[in-house]
């Protein structure tokens, strides 16, 4: 498929560096919850031919797309730049790819911007009501990081958790998402396991679910393929 230009219809900032945008959609434009696209910025001379991935968190029968992105402004990159874009301006996109397939209910490990490609998921099990046998771990540096919580409270009552590695909350667990977590607190290894975050993550969580006698056909991570 041809890369496509869609303008902003709307975008508001979630955090101190996380911006929800939402575009026109293309007429025949398909994408499964979970899927990524590479999103570039025709307009930025330096950076045009720069493709990132970034995942769609709106639903596949929404008329618009929506894209959740944490941006970095010490980066003079796109995302950088994205802070900037407000309503009529435009991006590219390709076509819909790879990133997370839903396999069925288990639970959901994200780090930090790792929980977009989650967003469309669990909001479309929330559509067909089959969300009740899910479960989310939401790990962020600090409360300032933490993106949507009342929406994620809302969709999973108490089958979220809210992780903070740098910082302690009152109603937010200290620590990391590793091993000793997982021991503690899951007490079904059987059912799926969702992870997305950073490389490290997601490597550490992999390896500590295998050691836990998970089956590696239960273990779902981006597919990049």
């Amino acid at each position: 498929m041809k890369r496509q230009s869609v303008e902003i219809i709307e975008s508001h900032m979630l955090n101190h560096n996380v911006k929800a945008f939402r575009t026109e959609r293309p007429r025949g434009f398909e994408f499964d919850p979970g899927q990524a696209t590479e999103l570039s910025l025709p307009n930025e001379k330096d950076l045009a031919d720069e493709k990132r991935p970034f995942t769609f968190t709106s639903l596949p029968a929404d008329p618009w797309l929506e894209f959740t992105i944490k941006t970095y402004p010490d980066h003079n990159g796109v995302t950088d730049r994205l802070r900037s874009y407000e309503r009529g301006d435009v991006f590219e996109i390709g076509e819909a790819w790879g990133a997370i397939k839903y396999q069925g209910p288990g639970l959901f490990l994200a780090g930090g911007a790792g929980i977009t490609p989650f967003l469309s998921i669990l909001r479309s099990l929330k559509e067909s009501h089959d969300l009740t046998e899910c479960g989310l771990w939401f790990s962020n540096r600090t409360k300032q990081d933490i993106f949507l919580k009342d929406e994620l409270q809302a969709l999973l009552d108490d089958r979220l958790r809210l992780i903070l590695t740098d910082e302690e909350g009152s109603s937010e667990t200290a620590g990391r998402i590793d091993r000793e977590q997982l021991k503690t607190h899951v007490s079904d290894f059987g059912q799926n396991f969702y992870i997305c975050g950073p490389d490290p993550m997601v490597k550490d969580l992999s390896d500590s679910l295998e050691l836990l006698d998970v089956p590696e056909s239960r273990i779902v991570t981006e597919d990049l393929g």
